[in-house]
């Protein structure tokens, strides 16, 4: 990260770091017991390197209202178990609780603050401007009783608050280990990517897929864009295949206010780069609960499609096994449901096969990877959703900016950090 501070250039031993993560993880609804803990390992590379340091952690989960909305005692105990060591928990922000604890912490210590999103501050200034997210509460409160904020939280970098940007008018901000990795990784994907360059668009939000995929054609980076799950379907739609009413309604009521401009951009980038994308050539519907096969000349079909075939699959095959780097993003099937795993786990397979660097877009598609314990068979596996969707988009990253800022800030007193390269 060129225009940022990272791990790698300053030495923050014996510093009290403000440590942002991003650990909002999926919570089985009736135990609140984690049902995928990929983030929390994701972290912990970062705070290994800052051993030496006093760590204040903190991070949300979920948002006001939703069932998984939780405080954040259990992240901090699968914290001191993955990494070996305690963590504290304290059920305070920035009151007085929460600064004793951090007053009393030593040398190698952590502690991990309460869900930042119980703070109003960190929900109403959202889109507020870096200097008023410097003046809430949370800032201003914590600010005074630490040396560097580092931030791992990439998964929100596309967000904005206090606890996300407002740090940065305030102390020298750092980019952790992860946020280093995500962003140097997926920059691969929009600046210099080895050729030829695929890039797989699935899943079902198909505003932002398709905003990727106008991005990357934009920057003519890109060789071939094959599109699958629900997007691929929207997109036989466009190019005039008649996909049924069902599979139709689906997509209509998926994307909701924003689906005239969905339809736009989709029927926009099929009358203009049709040549750069590899629609399905044949699909997969669900009869009675059973996966029946139909090719394109087949259809419309009143029966959803929940994947793509077996033809569209080898039609892919040549096109990812002679890729110099493939993006994939978002599945292309239903794969939860038992028949319909097929085109995704294939997809999976061959990214495993190729000699290409493969990077894995966050989001279901991450969350696949990370639970068939295969991460490490991939290039990059993304722990990001939004944030990543918003990156390939080209749209613009407020953590990252807050970080870049933060850098120009403090340029003239680096020495306090002891950086490396000044």
């Amino acid at each position: 990260m060129g225009g940022v501070l990272s791990l790698d250039d300053v030495r923050l031993g014996g510093k009290c770091i403000l440590y942002r993560v991003d650990v909002n993880s999926p919570l089985e609804p009736s135990t609140g017991a984690f049902l995928d803990d990929s983030r929390l390992r994701a972290i912990l590379p970062t705070l290994q390197s800052m051993e030496n340091s006093k760590i204040v952690m903190i991070g949300h989960q979920s948002r006001p209202g939703k069932s998984d909305f939780t405080n954040m005692s259990q992240h901090a105990d699968r914290i001191s178990r993955l990494l070996g060591k305690t963590v504290k928990f304290v059920p305070d922000i920035c009151g007085d609780e929460a600064i004793k604890a951090i007053e009393e912490l030593n040398i190698g210590e952590i502690l991990f603050l309460d869900n930042i999103r119980m703070h109003d501050d960190e929900n109403s200034m959202k889109r507020a401007s870096p200097e008023i997210t410097a003046s809430s509460e949370i800032v201003s409160k914590l600010a005074p009783y630490v040396d560097v904020y580092v931030t791992d939280a990439f998964a929100a970098a596309h967000r904005n608050s206090p606890s996300l940007t407002g740090f940065a008018e305030i102390v020298p901000c750092v980019a952790g280990r992860l946020m280093a990795t995500e962003v140097n990784c997926l920059q691969i994907a929009v600046n210099d990517p080895p050729r030829p360059y695929v890039a797989i668009l699935g899943g079902t939000k198909c505003d932002d897929s398709l905003r990727v995929a106008k991005n990357l054609i934009g920057k003519g980076i890109v060789d071939t864009i094959p599109v699958v799950g629900v997007v691929g379907n929207l997109m036989l739609w466009a190019s005039g295949i008649d996909i049924g009413e069902w599979n139709k309604n689906f997509i209509r009521n998926a994307h909701g206010e924003v689906f005239e401009s969905t339809w736009e951009m989709a029927v926009y980038l099929i009358e203009n780069h049709s040549e750069i994308f590899l629609l399905p050539i044949d699909v997969a519907v669900c009869v009675d609960d059973k996966r029946v096969a139909k090719s394109i000349e087949n259809l419309p079909t009143e029966y959803p499609i929940y994947d793509i075939g077996i033809a569209t699959m080898m039609a892919m095959r040549p096109l990812i096994l002679d890729a110099g780097c493939i993006l994939w993003n978002g599945p292309a099937s239903y794969f939860e449901k038992s028949g319909f795993a097929f085109g995704t786990i294939e997809i999976l397979n061959m990214c495993y096969e190729t000699s290409a660097v493969t990077i894995v877009g966050g989001g279901h598609t991450s969350a696949l990877v990370s639970n068939r314990g295969v991460a490490d068979q991939v290039t990059h596996n993304s722990t990001g959703g939004g944030s990543v969707l918003s990156l390939l988009s080209g749209e613009f990253m407020p953590v990252i900016d807050a970080l870049e800022r933060s850098k120009a800030k403090y340029a003239t007193i680096l020495d306090s950090l002891e950086t490396k390269n000044p």
